[in-house]
């Protein structure tokens, strides 16, 4: 038996012994089509090459590219399971010539790998053209099909369009003959639907290039994009017509039988056939960065989840059952696509959490639907308000309920489900409505209401393409910007990073396919809409912009590095801090940009130098560690449970990604149990520790009454300062002649040498003063029977006052004195009484005075000694005279 990894080998070698470069498969999410959800055939990835936009180092290639079709345009989800030949993934083999042969070869190509070296029967195929492609028919005799097995078609089925317009041609496919046993007629005949006559491969000749008004015109590079469906080549090999039958998915359903131990061919069979389909595409899509959520793709995968776990529900598994059932696909198909092995993990877990998830909900949603059919007469639809019941309420999608009703032979109000859905954003809308921030904030929930919420695609990575759903400019929408403009644009994809969790929003640029010139900056991205409208600031650098079109994404890789860096370091930080201080550390606040990382924390008292020391060497320890960093999906309550730190104002819906780095074994895998820091967080990270290079710690300081904070560098940036801070101790030590320890004396020598000539200078400033700077002290004059010394000083610096007075007290016994010291820019004034005298007398009265006349205000202190500060020196005489009239007061 031939089996469906052979037949994978077999095509990819025999069209790289023809000269074509085996290229891996691309992710099943499009990174150059936007329109798509979902990879759905060979040439995605291609899509570029073939309209001349990219070229690369070969102009032949085949691949085995991976599919999902279970959403959009290309949902094949409600047939899987019933059908022989439905499948939400299936993998599509493909060559493709950019340029390079045409029909002459690509037809033979085909003609003897089908015949030749998979050994199909002749006999048993016949092919179709489009009905005008006189050429393909005369090649297909000249390989020996006889003309009664070419049939042609002059339907579209036979004409391929990328689009309304661009590269366009006919198409030629392969049918085989599966016998007289099945019901169905030849392509073209009105019994094409039937089971016997089944396409495995079609060809399509990209000769022409339509235009808007229909005409078209020969493509300068004429190219061929062929795909095979590996499952439906695998099954006729096989002797069956059922692709469910073929080694590889059959290997799947015994597994799912073995898991719930029930019969794989028995009452149960259709459940087996479901979990088998959605075990490949849920964990390919897992294995491609795709997580379960409530929106976009991640709904999609969340869907196809839901729908082979009530299967399996269904079979009576009492346990989450389709994480037991990886190891067999990786089995099967772990040597053809790697990143199952890599993912595996991921994989496993991320599957058991939702179907543990879903199981606590499965059973009450199954209820509800029971008790709303028991009143409903034979064959009424389910109404659409109870099928909204089951989404909103139990998480059920409508499809789900759909399922669960087609064995009962009931369907569902779609109509009336669509009402209860437009009901409920009414109201949401009304929750918005108002003025001020809500009012600004309105036209972001119309724009999600409208359009739904923006894929982020930036975990796995920086570019891609997208098509523009809405541009805003002056806080309303807006169908176009130009060169100069300033707005926002809104995708339905996105790589750019929307500012949230203390990391900064992505910027980069954004391109129009049509003409690559036409530039846009992005110079910010942010989260509206509640967080599920990704917004693109952008200033129009050339060309126009217009809602519909097509644009290439490209985010700034190294800013996004450096973020990346600072933000895993923040984690590290966390961790580190928590270990040195204690416990009670828990983030209030942080921000992760691209020069800088800052991390506020709680805690009652400054850092120690011992301490600093140590949360910086722990830090670096982890990154040399060089640690992968692995992102979990999970509940959050799940996620605290596992010990995981939440962040400090974050508000987290239905499931979080927990973010995990370093090993306390040492192992760099950080199993749980041994992980080093486990924190929710939706930011990017660097893919292993050793990514964030040097993390250097640059200040700690009070943020507010028991937060501390912290502000650092790491890459580059930490290099920098540490060369820095080399440099000028290299230069220190040059000025001190000393090296190393030897400079560390020598400047505490300085210092202590400094002390003691400021304090001898301030004591000689003390002396000079204190004569009045001629051997003598200030005159003694009486007022109003008080004995007053008054004097202006230079030279002499605001704390030198207080000794001063003090002085001056002693040598008068009894009486009042005030000094005025100009410090150059500044009055500083200090005014003294003895303590005999204030009963009667303030000094802080006498500073008052003085200050005023010297065009300041204020003052304070004791009755006994009391100070001041001015600005304009010059009235200097008024001051004293305004002390005088105190003195004379009292």
């Amino acid at each position: 038996m031939t089996s469906l990894n052979d037949i994978r080998s077999t095509f990819l070698g025999y069209f790289e012994k023809q000269g074509h470069q085996i290229v891996p498969s691309s992710p099943l999410v499009p990174r150059n089509d936007p329109t798509l959800m979902f990879a759905n055939s060979g040439m995605v990835q291609f899509k570029n090459l073939f309209t001349g936009v990219e070229t690369r180092d070969y102009t032949r290639a085949t691949s085995a590219q991976k599919c999902v079709r279970a959403g959009g345009k290309h949902n094949d989800l409600d047939n899987v399971g019933y059908t022989a030949r439905h499948h939400t993934f299936f993998e599509m083999m493909g060559n493709f010539s950019f340029g390079d042969y045409f029909k002459r070869e690509a037809i033979p190509f085909a003609w003897n790998l089908v015949t030749k070296e998979l050994g199909i029967d002749a006999k048993r195929l016949l092919v179709t053209v489009y009905h005008t492609d006189d050429e393909a028919a005369e090649i297909w005799k000249s390989v020996g099909v006889p003309e009664d097995r070419i049939i042609r078609i002059a339907t579209n089925d036979n004409f391929w369009m990328m689009g309304p317009t661009g590269p366009c041609g006919p198409c030629t496919e392969i049918f085989f003959d599966h016998g007289e046993q099945y019901w169905g007629g030849p392509p073209g005949s009105p019994e094409e639907d039937g089971d016997r006559f089944v396409e495995i491969w079609n060809l399509v000749f990209m000769q022409n290039e339509q235009f808007e008004d229909g005409s078209m015109r020969a493509l300068d590079m004429q190219s061929i994009d062929t795909g095979m469906g590996i499952e439906r080549v695998a099954a006729l090999l096989q002797g069956t017509n059922d692709n469910y039958a073929t080694d590889l998915i059959r290997s799947l359903i015994e597994a799912s039988a073995d898991a719930t131990s029930s019969d794989p061919d028995g009452p149960g069979k259709t459940h087996h056939r479901v979990i088998a389909d959605h075990l490949r595409s849920t964990s390919f899509l897992i294995a491609d960065g795709v997580m379960p959520s409530n929106d976009g793709r991640g709904y999609v995968l969340r869907r196809i989840m839901r729908r082979a776990m009530r299967h399996a529900h269904m079979l009576g598994a009492k346990d989450p059952v389709m994480h037991r059932l990886v190891p067999a696909l990786v089995r099967q198909m772990g040597a053809a696509y790697p990143e199952l092995h890599r993912a595996q993990p991921l994989i496993e877990e991320t599957l058991k959490l939702e179907e543990t998830r879903f199981k606590q909900t499965l059973d009450r949603g199954l209820k509800l639907l029971d008790e709303e059919l028991v009143g409903l007469p034979d064959g009424a639809a389910l109404p659409g308000a109870t099928a909204f019941k089951l989404y909103d309420t139990y998480g059920f999608p409508l499809d789900l309920t759909q399922d669960a009703l087609r064995e009962r032979e009931r369907t569902v109000d779609t109509s009336g489900f669509d009402s209860a859905m437009a009901e409920q954003k009414a109201k949401a809308r009304a929750a918005w409505s108002g003025s001020g921030e809500a009012a600004d904030l309105a036209i972001w929930f119309e724009i999600a209401d409208k359009h739904g919420a923006t894929d982020f695609l930036g975990y796995d990575t920086e570019t891609a393409e997208a098509q523009m759903l809405a541009l805003v400019k002056d806080g309303a929408e807006v169908d176009s910007l130009s060169a100069g403009d300033s707005g926002w644009i809104i995708m339905n994809q996105t790589p750019f990073y929307g500012e949230s969790g203390g990391q900064v929003g992505d910027t980069g640029w954004l391109r129009r396919l049509e003409d690559e010139h036409d530039l846009a900056e992005v110079t910010d991205t942010k989260k509206m809409g509640d967080g599920k409208v990704f917004a693109h600031a952008v200033t129009i650098k050339q060309g126009t912009f217009t809602k519909g079109e097509a644009v290439a994404q490209e985010v700034d890789h190294a800013r996004r590095g450096k973020i990346r860096a600072n933000h895993s370091a923040t984690h590290l930080l966390h961790e580190a801090l928590r270990r040195a201080l204690g416990d009670h550390v828990a983030q209030r606040g942080s921000l992760n940009a691209p020069d800088r990382l800052r991390f506020d924390f709680s805690h009652a008292k400054a850092l120690s130098p011992e301490e600093v020391a140590r949360v910086e060497v722990e830090v670096n320890d982890y990154i040399r560690q060089n640690s992968v960093v692995n992102t979990r999906i999970m509940t959050p309550d799940d996620a605290r449970d596992l010990g995981a730190q939440a962040l400090f104002g974050e508000k987290y819906g239905d499931e979080v990604r927990v973010v995990s780095m370093g090993a306390l074994d040492g192992s760099g895998k950080g199993a749980d149990g041994k992980t080093y820091s486990l924190e929710l967080c939706g930011g990017t990270h660097v893919a292993q520790t050793g990514d964030i290079g040097t993390f250097v710690l640059t200040s700690e300081t009070a943020s507010s009454a028991g937060v501390r904070r912290i502000e650092a560098l790491t890459g580059q940036a930490a290099m920098d300062e540490l060369r820095g801070r080399d440099k000028a101790l290299s230069e220190i030590e040059g000025l001190l002649k000393s090296h190393g320890p030897d400079a560390v004396t020598r400047v505490a020598s300085l210092l202590d040498e400094r002390r003691k000539l400021e304090n001898e200078v301030a004591q000689l400033r003390r002396d000079l003063a204190m004569s009045g700077g001629a051997g003598e002290g200030p005159a003694t004059r009486d007022v109003g029977g008080t004995a007053f010394v008054a004097q202006v000083l230079s030279g002499v610096q605001g704390k030198d006052l207080p000794p001063l007075i003090d002085e001056h007290k002693a040598r008068l016994g009894s009486g009042a004195v005030l000094l005025i010291a100009d410090t150059g820019g500044k009055v500083a004034v200090a005014a003294g009484v003895t303590e005999d005298l204030t009963a009667s007398l303030s000094a802080v009265d006498i500073v008052k005075a003085a200050v005023e006349a010297l065009g300041g205000k204020g003052g304070g202190g004791r009755p006994d000694l009391a100070q001041g500060g001015a600005k304009d020196a010059s009235q200097a005489d008024a001051a004293i005279a305004a002390a005088e009239a105190v003195l004379a007061a009292g």
